[in-house]
């Protein structure tokens, strides 16, 4: 699936897509820089997604707090649940580093598509 089908797929839940950056999102991601949110990503993801079973998971992220918790709920990475249902990635399996990275690079363009 590419990402625009992704983003068309996930356009198409109420829930999904109720998911905005706010002006102090917007405000903090110019005040530290893209790369950092990056950073930040690939550290949310794999401290929160990347083991096989994540402490409390379903309930590991927030709904508000980075832009990267609302980026992660807007794409359907919140949790190991949803990232098998809406991404057919395992549960009870560690994401590999391709599966991280891939999950990075999309929730870095979930921002992006909400920076304009």
């Amino acid at each position: 699936m590419t990402k625009d089908e992704a983003f068309a797929k996930l356009a198409k839940s109420k829930f999904r897509s109720r998911f905005k950056l706010a002006a102090d999102d917007l405000a903090y991601i110019d005040r530290v820089g893209l790369e950092t949110i990056r950073r930040h990503a690939e550290d949310f993801v794999r401290d929160k997604l990347g083991h096989a079973e994540p402490a409390n998971d379903g309930k590991q992220t927030p709904m508000r707090g980075h832009p990267i918790f609302k980026a992660m709920h807007g794409s359907a990475m919140c949790c190991r649940c949803c990232m098998e249902k809406w991404w057919h990635v395992k549960r009870g399996v560690p994401l590999t580093v391709a599966q991280k990275a891939k999950a990075v690079d999309f929730l870095m363009a979930w921002v992006k598509r909400r920076m304009v």
